[in-house]
């Protein structure tokens, strides 16, 4: 394959953010580069920084912290703590304490969970959403349905994005209705306009924006885009730790929410000498079922800080400059006969994407080599890479261009039960998953080059 090589870039050009940058690498992320790795699954998880890790195991040595479902003095030190969280995530986002409040949760699918099971639907609610979302928003149109509301799916053109959104999004009726909008998409880095956030709520819709995707490199601010429910992971933005994400809801639309149980930390009162009796809490803490994660909690506001102490606007300049490098690369990559070796699917320009990037290598008749064998042959170069549809069908459908017969004959076909082996046999001819590469707060010329390199050389092509 040959690779062209693009004019360095001048001396300007390598500024002192670049340099900022590369400081931050040795500090935070030398193991990268002491293990020789190319990390290049941002979108899956950002990797954690040295510090954080480092600090949040002071804080427990230093400290004693208690189940918070309690007064004395350990669960009163992990009760601040959890609200010190609390605070420093609506500081983050921008948002009003008076209009919002968070809920910790597992991640941001228990986040998208508590929405789905408790949101008001009825006859006559719709529920409206892109055909690009993550499958934890996918499935709230069983909730939505079982409910007797309607699912409408919004289409996309061929650059997966909306596909006349202003026009496609119908007015909501009296009946409470939903609408569901992924500020950047997880499969192909798509920005969706945040603008459809006032739009919808214009329409009579609550808005639930998934920023899971969007918030590790971009600033949202909460006074700016006002939805009714923002979902992120807190692993997804700096690392550390997993098995934390919030539900930041504005407090008047969850006064309005419908808990389907109740549970350790979500009641007030509840009786068994009389039957079916019990009264909720209400406020944040009224949809964190059980005991918080509270160890893990107290790490958020830390990790926060890093970020906001970076700035948002630099990494999204960082991540920006890599992803264009890439793209602009990706697109001169040619077999020696001249044939494309990489099929993009997306934006091919930096215009209203991420730095997510969906694409598969193709063979010098430009056939579509199966996705696994690209990641496996990275794996054995050190290179992190993910495969498959990334849990979003529906960007994944309209990348590959399925069409709903064929994918209803294959599905049919599988008497004896669904496979991923027997779906993609059934679709001969076209793709059953790309390969997918997401840069990152730690991400570096670098690992853009050496990707690069591999892709040039590949294997499996």
């Amino acid at each position: 394959m040959q690779l062209q090589t693009p004019p360095r870039p001048g001396r300007r050009a390598r500024n002192t953010t670049a340099a900022r940058f590369e400081t931050l690498r040795r500090i935070e992320f030398a193991r990268l580069d002491a293990t020789g790795s190319v990390y290049l699954d941002h979108t899956g998880s950002a990797l954690y920084p040295a510090s954080l890790v480092r600090r949040h195991a002071a804080t427990l040595v230093d400290g004693v912290f208690g189940n918070p479902h309690s007064e004395n003095p350990s669960a009163r030190s992990s009760t601040e703590r959890v609200d010190l969280a609390r605070a420093a995530v609506l500081r983050f986002f921008d948002a009003d304490p008076a209009e919002y409040g968070v809920c910790f949760t597992t991640n941001a699918t228990a986040a998208i969970k508590l929405v789905g099971e408790s949101f008001p639907f009825t006859t006559g609610s719709r529920f409206v959403l892109p055909a690009d979302n993550h499958n934890s928003v996918n499935g709230i149109r069983e909730f939505a349905r079982r409910r007797g509301a309607r699912v409408d799916y919004l289409p996309l053109d061929s650059e997966l994005r909306l596909l006349n959104p202003e026009r496609a999004l119908p007015a909501a009726g009296s009946s409470p209705s939903l609408f569901a909008l992924p500020a950047q998409s997880n499969f192909s880095g798509v920005k969706h306009p945040l603008e459809l956030v006032s739009r919808a709520r214009t329409h009579g819709y609550a808005v639930l924006l998934d920023a899971a995707a969007y918030a590790p490199t971009q600033a949202l601010s909460l006074r700016a885009v006002r939805p009714d429910f923002v979902t992120v992971s807190f692993y997804k933005m700096f690392g550390y730790p997993t098995g934390v994400g919030a539900l930041i809801a504005r407090r008047q639309t969850l006064a309005r929410m419908q808990r389907p149980w109740f549970a350790g930390g979500t009641i007030e009162f509840v009786s068994t000498m009389l039957q079916q009796t019990h009264v909720l809490r209400t406020g944040d803490d009224a949809f964190e079922d059980g005991t918080q994660n509270f160890l893990d909690i107290a790490a958020v506001p830390a990790g926060l800080a890093l970020l906001g102490d970076i700035g948002m606007e630099a990494i999204a300049a960082h991540v920006a400059r890599l992803t264009d490098r890439l793209l602009g690369r990706l697109r001169q990559l040619r077999h020696c006969g001249g044939s494309p070796l990489v099929e993009l699917y997306g934006p091919a320009s930096m215009n209203g994407r991420g730095a997510t990037l969906a694409f598969n290598v193709l063979d010098r008749h430009g056939r579509v080599i199966a996705h696994e064998r690209v990641v496996r042959a990275a794996a054995a170069q050190n290179i992190s890479l993910r495969g498959g549809c990334f849990c979003n069908p529906g960007a994944a459908e309209a990348a590959f261009g399925y069409t709903p017969e064929r994918v209803r004959h294959c599905v049919d076909g599988m008497r004896n039960g669904f496979t991923q082996a027997a779906f993609a046999a059934c679709m001969a001819g076209s793709p059953a998953g790309a390969v997918r590469a997401s840069l990152g707060l730690a991400s570096n010329d670098a690992d853009v080059d050496r990707f690069l390199r591999f892709l040039a050389g590949c294997p499996c092509a």
